[in-house]
């Protein structure tokens, strides 16, 4: 995390990163630390590797009779008939 803040709000220490609050710790060295070791952690993540190609087919299908019943599924109006 290279763009944040800690700033202190009452006797509470808030950080900040792309100016939206993420932390309420009570001391500044905890939310320090914290900030440290969220970024050794993203640091320590390999990217996954990127295949040369994507695959045409989605990786998880469903049923259409399953989508057609529920209601609280839109389809997309490219699969609609």
């Amino acid at each position: 995390m290279k763009n944040y803040t800690i700033v202190r709000i009452g006797n509470e220490y808030v950080v900040r990163a792309n100016e939206k609050s993420i932390l309420k710790t009570a001391s500044r060295r905890r939310a320090e630390r914290t900030v440290t070791d969220a970024a050794e952690l993203l640091d320590s993540q390999a990217a996954p590797p990127l295949s040369p190609e994507a695959p045409a087919e989605p990786s998880i299908t469903r049923d259409p009779s399953e989508i057609a019943g529920d209601p609280s599924i839109i389809p997309d109006p490219s699969e609609v008939p």
